[in-house]
């Protein structure tokens, strides 16, 4: 099964610096060091804190990624190991052994500013890894309804982010991903929306066919219940 195309709705986006195209596309031949290199980018980007980092294992429990690099366990840890090599020789990463309890590691750092600062604060013992790493986000990890959200319609506010927890206690999450995909093949990007294809579900019972086809009967809620929240 190829490549169906991006699609239509707007998904988050991940940034690359310049230098990946005008140098590193240049100088690296092995698609597993670029596959790696696209990888850490990505995940990075969604991690928090000061340091931000992989060990070895976090690649290997991203199923979704380890799949690109091989069929078998031993094959695709040989190819890790060797995009890791590769991803440090060509100065991509940085490599800082650190003692996580009574065993020895690696932990791979970004080499750019942070990075190396980390590096640094490892070696004079200022700074070390937690013993349990940030194992999300993952490519094979269901996306969040904040995801959903935020992928399909907009920036998250408090008030929506609130509206988005009642949502998920009240409504299962397939539910809410396939409300939101309804409002956006109709264009009306608006949580009050998906809101209303919600509550017609609870309320009639879903029908996927029916579902599809654009109802008055949302819009008309959508309408009454835009029309209150201004009388407010």
């Amino acid at each position: 099964h190829g490549f169906d195309g991006f699609p239509d709705a707007p998904q988050r986006q991940t940034s690359l610096p310049e230098s990946v195209f005008r140098e590193l596309l240049i100088q690296v031949d092995q698609v597993s060091v670029l596959k790696l290199m696209l990888y850490f980018f990505w995940r990075l980007e969604r991690m928090e804190g000061e340091f931000r980092y992989l060990r070895r294992q976090d690649f290997l429990d991203d199923m979704l990624f380890t799949r690109s690099l091989g069929i078998t366990d031993q094959q695709v840890q040989a190819v890790l190991d060797e995009a890791l090599q590769g991803a440090v020789q060509h100065k991509i990463l940085l490599s800082v052994p650190v003692l996580t309890g009574k065993m020895a590691e690696r932990v791979y750092f970004l080499n750019n500013a942070r990075g190396r600062a980390a590096q640094e604060a490892v070696r004079l013992g200022t700074w070390r890894p937690g013993d349990e790493p940030d194992s999300e986000p993952r490519l094979d990890a269901a996306p969040n309804i904040f995801q959903i959200y935020e992928q399909n319609i907009g920036p998250l506010t408090p008030m929506i982010a609130e509206a988005l927890r009642d949502a998920e206690q009240s409504y299962p999450v397939d539910w809410i991903e396939e409300a939101v995909q309804i409002a956006v093949e109709k264009n009306v990007r608006n949580w009050r929306y998906v809101e209303a294809i919600l509550d017609r579900w609870q309320q009639e019972g879903r029908n996927e066919q029916k579902d599809r086809r654009d109802t008055a009967q949302d819009r008309q809620r959508y309408a009454d219940w835009d029309s209150r929240r201004k009388r407010k």
